[in-house]
C-alpha cells in the first residue's frame, strides 16, 4: 500500500494536472501517422525486420550484458563504424537511447570550473545533461534560443573570471523537436574555435532526413565531419532504436571509460543493431523517402503561412492547453494521428499541434489534413 502522505501527495498533483489540461495517458495508435518520428517510413519495412530476425538467428535475443562485459557483438562494430563514415568522423559509440547519451556525456566531459552553454529550447536531454554537471561543480549558461550574439557574450564573461584550466562547451539541437527550426551550424563552429569551447549537436531529428545522402544538418549545411561531438538516434528516421556519438577516437576512448549511461547500462539487444544497419543503408540509398517527407512539410507549412524549415516537423501554434488538446481530439476523430503538445514540453503559453510529416503518407493524405485544419 501507497503511504498515506504519498497518497494526498500523488492525488493533489494528479488534480492540479488535470485542472491544468496537463493530463497525459498512453493512447495507441489510431488514424493516419501524423505525429510520429518515423519520417522515412522505415518502421515496418519488412527489410528491417528480416534484419532484426537474422540477427536473433545469429547472436540472440538479447545481448547479455554492457558492452564492456560480453554484451558486444561483431553488429555493435559493424554499425559504430558505418556511423562514424556516415557522420565523417573517426569514431562512434553506440548509447541506448539519445535521452540517456545526451544526459551522461555531459557530466562525463565537463567538471568542476568547467561551463557548459545550452541553447533554451534545447531537448530535455540535454537539460536534464546540464544539471548532472552543474551538480557536478560545472558552470550552466542558458542562451536565447538561436541567440549567437547572447552566446558569445556569454562565452566572453565566462572566460573572464574562469579558473586556469577550465573548459567550455557549447550544446545544441541540430534541429529542434518542438519547433522544427535548425541551428545555424557553420556559425557555431566558427563562434567555437574563436572561443576554443567544444561543439555538440543533436542531430536526433536530422539524421537520415537532411543532407546529399541523409547524414544530418551538418552535411546540409556544409560542415560535414568538422563538428566534435554529433549525437543521433536510431528509433526516429532510421526505424529502429538507440543512440549514439560520433567523434574524433580521442573523445570515444574518453566516453567509453567515463559515460556511466555507457558504462553500466546492457548493451542494444543483436536484432535492434541488425535492423539498424539495414536502416542506415536504406536511409542512404533510398533518398526518395527523405524528399517525400520534406516535400509535404514544406506543402503543409506553405498552406499554414510559415516560412520553411530544414525538417518534417511543423508545428501548429495554439496557446491555451486545453485548446490544443481540444484540437488534436477533433483530428482524431476525423482520422488523423495528430497530438497536442502542452508544458513542460514547451514554454508556459505555447501549447501546439505538432505535425510530422513521412514517407509513409501520401498527397491526398496530406491535403485532406490541410482541409481538416480549415487551411485556405
Amino acid at each position: 500500500m501507497i503511504p498515506s502522505p504519498w497518497r494526498q501527495r500523488l492525488w493533489q498533483q494528479a488534480e492540479r494536472r488535470r485542472a491544468l489540461g496537463r493530463d497525459r495517458a498512453i493512447h495507441p495508435p489510431a488514424g493516419v501517422d501524423f505525429c510520429s518520428n518515423d519520417y522515412l517510413g522505415l518502421r515496418r519495412d519488412p527489410r528491417l525486420a528480416e534484419a532484426a530476425a537474422s540477427a536473433a538467428r545469429e547472436h540472440g535475443s538479447g545481448a547479455g550484458g554492457a558492452r564492456l562485459l560480453r554484451g558486444s557483438t561483431p553488429l555493435h562494430d559493424d554499425l559504430e563504424a558505418r556511423l562514424a563514415a556516415w557522420k565523417g568522423t573517426e569514431a562512434c559509440l553506440l548509447f541506448n537511447t539519445g535521452f540517456q547519451a545526451n544526459a551522461t556525456l555531459l557530466p562525463a566531459l565537463v567538471g568542476s570550473g568547467d561551463a557548459v552553454f545550452s541553447d533554451a529550447l534545447n531537448h530535455a536531454s540535454l537539460v536534464d545533461g546540464c544539471r548532472l554537471a552543474r551538480a557536478g561543480g560545472a558552470h550552466i549558461g542558458i542562451y536565447g534560443h538561436l541567440d549567437l550574439a547572447d552566446l558569445s557574450d556569454q562565452l566572453t564573461a565566462w572566460r573572464s573570471a574562469a579558473p586556469a584550466g577550465a573548459l567550455a562547451l557549447v550544446a545544441t539541437d541540430a534541429v529542434f523537436s518542438m519547433d522544427g527550426d535548425a541551428a545555424d551550424l557553420p556559425a557555431l563552429l566558427e563562434l567555437c574555435e574563436r572561443h576554443e569551447a567544444l561543439l555538440l549537436i543533436d542531430e536526433a531529428h536530422a539524421t537520415g532526413l537532411l543532407g546529399a545522402d541523409g547524414a544530418g544538418l551538418a552535411q546540409f549545411q556544409g560542415v560535414h565531419g568538422r563538428v566534435p561531438l554529433v549525437m543521433g538516434t536510431l528509433g526516429k528516421a532510421l526505424g529502429a532504436f538507440g543512440a549514439f556519438i560520433c567523434c574524433e577516437g580521442l573523445l570515444r576512448e574518453h566516453l567509453l571509460n567515463t559515460a556511466r549511461g555507457f558504462i553500466f547500462s546492457t548493451a542494444l539487444p543483436p536484432p535492434v543493431v541488425g535492423a539498424a544497419l539495414e536502416g542506415v543503408r536504406l536511409a542512404r540509398t533510398e533518398p526518395w523517402r527523405r524528399e517525400r517527407a520534406l516535400a509535404f512539410a514544406r506543402h503543409l507549412r506553405s498552406r499554414l503561412g510559415q516560412p520553411d524549415q530544414p525538417s518534417a516537423i511543423v508545428p501548429v501554434p495554439v496557446g491555451p492547453d486545453a485548446e490544443a488538446v481540444r484540437l488534436a481530439t477533433r483530428l482524431q476523430t476525423r482520422g488523423f494521428d495528430v497530438r497536442a503538445v502542452r508544458p513542460p514540453t514547451v514554454p508556459e503559453g505555447t501549447a501546439r499541434l505538432r505535425i510530422t510529416t513521412g514517407a509513409h503518407l501520401d498527397e491526398a493524405q496530406v491535403d485532406a489534413l490541410c482541409e481538416a485544419l480549415d487551411l485556405p
